[in-house]
């Protein structure tokens, strides 16, 4: 059989691939970025499918899955092309499009357990402190720092906060998540603070006679893009001389997480304060450092002492 090139630009989808898109959009709420990249998994599985006529269902799954290991791809990319196979075969059976799901003998290939990167409360305290509050920009990127780690929010659903998300007599924010999920966070005292140290140079950058609602802003009045945060937490990372490889808006949110556990935080509370839809997600920051689960044990252990 022959393996799929890989251009999947000139592909086109089937109309029930088309349907089945349709049908996630609308019934599941995805977001446009994780839409596409169904359609860009199930392109690639069309792919495979025309390269090889005459092959089983079964056969051409096993042949993409091999093509996609052939790339050198993380465990955990093809585990998620195989999900969106999955998914679409299943919308088939459910349709009446066809009697038979050929994906269901196929395992997922096991993915490893990775220990999420996490920064020090030093290296965090530092960044956060990076940016110069004696100007615009910098009490805006430091609360946006503040925030990320604070929260322990996406860095799209940051862009996506709203000044009127924000309570700050509860010290809570208003989060959509994935599948337009809403959830209650926390905020704490120094994001508090931080917001609120913003808020005088929002009003400042807000478009005259228009106001996006957006908490933060750019020099142009206009709502931030997920790129220019990243850029503001990689500048932030270098001035204090955190290598760019370890950092990233969103070790801040494994920061916040893997600094709650150590702390006492159970793993339920943890789980709605990340917007995780399964607790098993959350449960790898249970991994915690040898030094500190030595900690835990003389404390708490009868005879760890």
């Amino acid at each position: 059989m022959k393996r799929a090139s890989g251009n999947t630009s000139t592909v086109p989808l089937p109309d029930h691939a088309q349907e089945f898109l349709i049908s996630i959009r609308s019934e599941r709420g995805l977001s446009i970025n994780t839409a596409t990249a169904y359609r860009r998994d199930l392109a690639q599985y069309e792919e495979t499918r025309l390269s090889n006529p005459g092959a089983g269902p079964e056969d051409i799954i096993h042949v993409h899955l091999e093509t996609l290991r052939t790339r050198e791809m993380a465990a955990t990319s093809v585990a998620r092309k195989l999900a969106s196979i999955r998914s679409y075969h299943r919308f088939l059976v459910a349709e009446g499009y066809t009697t038979k799901d050929p994906t269901a003998k196929i395992k997922s290939p096991s993915r490893p357990s990775v220990l999420p990167k996490a920064l020090t409360v030093g290296e965090v305290t530092r960044l956060v402190e990076a940016p110069d509050t004696r100007t615009t920009l910098g009490r805006r990127d430091r609360s946006i720092l503040e925030v990320l780690y604070s929260t322990g929010c996406r860095v799209t659903e940051l862009v996506h906060l709203d000044l009127a998300d924000v309570d700050f007599e509860t010290k809570t924010a208003l989060v959509t998540g994935k599948g337009n999920k809403q959830r209650i966070v926390p905020i704490g005292s120094y994001a508090s603070a931080s917001i609120r140290a913003w808020l005088p140079d929002r009003l400042k950058l807000r478009k005259s006679g228009h106001d996006s609602g957006a908490l933060f802003l750019t020099v142009r009045g206009n709502r931030l893009s997920r790129q220019t945060v990243w850029r503001i937490v990689d500048k932030a990372g270098k001035s204090v001389g955190i290598s760019p490889t370890r950092l990233s808006p969103h070790v801040l949110r494994h920061s916040a997480a893997t600094h709650m556990v150590e702390g006492g935080a159970d793993l339920r509370t943890i789980q709605e304060m990340l917007g995780h839809a399964s607790l098993t997600t959350t449960q790898v920051y249970t991994k915690v450092s040898p030094e500190h689960l030595r900690e835990v044990i003389i404390v708490s252990h009868p005879r760890g002492r």
